[in-house]
């Protein structure tokens, strides 16, 4: 296996020298042997693009593009599953909802179709972040119309699990449980009542795994994956399944909405079953409280900076 770390220059793969996805030379090397290609890296924050949108575009699309050109130069190129976002669907603006004490809730029918967002949906990209995901995302798409590559997105939403270390822009279930375990508030951006599907990451790699498998019968088109209908909780209900299983709630402190920012984001994942028998297997329950005694494991004696302070004043690790 060949691990390409990050997409900026200066970062490093698994065999150790100097390679991103900016530097076509670097992947033409690493795609020399494989069999199989999984998408994973991104710049992953929206606060990020608003700060930097040309980084995040060379990244998110540029990034992309690249790959899949060297893909394309191969005799047989293997088959890629590429991870998108949600939020190529926007904000969701003609949903209408109704606030039900800690979550909003969709009408349903009034522009929601139970039982979440399918990948009907017409794409509405809103931030740089989601304008240089959306471009990727249907890069790999028309690679497989228009050169007949073996090609899937993963349009996902929420995922958590072990080995994560969240931060306010990204992986925000590890974020929070970090911060209750170290004693240091929580930050909710808008009401708090904004509600998720989440997906524990044991059960999105039995899809990877099931797109690679299927990929002659799934390839050119997009799928939704998250925890689905069945797997939903809003910031505000997630701060009190922390009480449950901490034993305290961390402070919460509230702050303005973010751009962009969906009050409700569930997939429709019917598309994925039906096409592979994939379902999640733990509840936000069980999952959550596995990500917990892992994190308490690692005794979290490291706190990564957060993102946005990083980008103002951390230094870049070496790697080594």
């Amino acid at each position: 296996m060949v691990l390409i770390h990050c997409l900026s220059p200066g970062s490093r793969c698994a065999r150790t020298d100097r390679s991103a996805l900016r530097y076509r030379y670097a992947l033409r090397h690493a795609l020399k042997d494989a069999k199989q290609v999984f998408h994973f890296a991104a710049q992953v924050a929206v606060r990020t693009s608003l700060i930097d949108p040309v980084h995040d575009f060379e990244v998110n699309s540029s990034g992309t593009l690249n790959l899949l050109e060297e893909m394309r130069s191969l005799f047989d190129p293997p088959p890629l599953v590429f991870t998108s976002t949600n939020k190529v669907y926007g904000n969701l603006p003609d949903i209408q909802f109704q606030q039900n004490h800690t979550r909003y809730q969709p009408i349903v029918g009034a522009g929601f179709p139970c039982p979440g967002i399918s990948e009907d949906r017409p794409i509405d990209f809103h931030s740089p972040y989601g304008c240089s995901k959306g471009a990727a995302d249907q890069y790999v798409l028309d690679y497989a119309r228009t050169f007949g590559m073996p090609t899937v997105v993963f349009r996902m939403s929420c995922i958590y699990g072990p080995h994560q270390f969240g931060t306010e822009d990204q992986g925000w279930v590890a974020h929070f449980l970090i911060r209750a375990i170290k004693g240091q508030p929580v930050t909710l951006y808008g009401d708090g009542m904004q509600v998720r599907d989440i997906l524990f990451v044991e059960d999105l790699v039995d899809a990877f795994l099931l797109a690679q498998e299927n990929i002659r019968t799934l390839s050119g088109q997009a799928f939704n994956i998250g925890g689905g209908i069945e797997n939903t909780i809003s910031l505000l209900e997630f701060i009190e399944l922390i009480r449950e299983i901490h034993g305290k709630k961390p402070t919460v402190y509230f702050d303005n909405w973010r751009p962009g920012d969906q009050c409700y984001y569930v997939s429709d994942t019917r598309k994925f079953q039906a096409a592979t028998g994939w379902t999640p297997q733990l509840s936000i329950p069980q999952g959550v409280r596995k990500l917990y005694q892992w994190l308490l494991s690692r005794r979290i004696i490291a706190t990564p900076c957060d993102r946005w302070d990083f980008i103002k004043r951390c230094p870049q690790p070496e790697l080594t």
